[in-house]
């Protein structure tokens, strides 16, 4: 990547920042939500796995407070406990696979590392398979 084009990128991140990237943001709590309904248990360490990832990202630490935070993943996580609602959430996840590779997999990060507290079951690969399918990311890459 050339210097300007690095430029370009870190001056709209910057401007995401500020004007707040809602889509990014749901594309974040409903992969997080789908991992963390996967086993049918909503355990508080997967919550709070998810809302510290989602803002140690900048540019959504940057847009959205933790409240925030916490209230749209809660919707998300009612979304999840049904198929229909699983179904929404991958639809969130699959809106931001135009957007650069970087911000797609900082997505499936942040849901990777929920369904890694304890060990990712079976139900959380399946998860984590349909999200890295939403996304247009390599799961066993980044799983590594």
């Amino acid at each position: 990547m050339s210097i300007f084009q690095d430029a370009i990128l870190r001056f709209g991140r910057t401007i995401m920042s500020y004007a707040g990237d809602a889509m990014f943001l749901q594309a974040a709590v409903s992969a997080a939500a789908n991992v963390i309904v996967a086993d049918g248990d909503v355990a508080e360490e997967e919550v709070e796995a998810a809302i510290v990832g989602i803002r140690a990202n900048p540019i959504l630490e940057k847009s959205y407070d933790t409240l925030r935070v916490e209230q749209e993943l809660y919707e998300a996580i009612a979304r999840a406990k049904t198929r229909a609602g699983r179904i929404e959430n991958l639809r969130a996840a699959s809106a931001i696979a135009g957007r650069p590779i970087e911000q797609r997999q900082d997505v499936f990060l942040i849901a990777a590392d929920v369904a890694d507290l304890g060990g990712i079951s079976a139900v959380e690969h399946t998860a984590l398979d349909e999200i890295a399918t939403s996304l247009d990311v390599e799961k066993s890459a980044l799983l590594r």
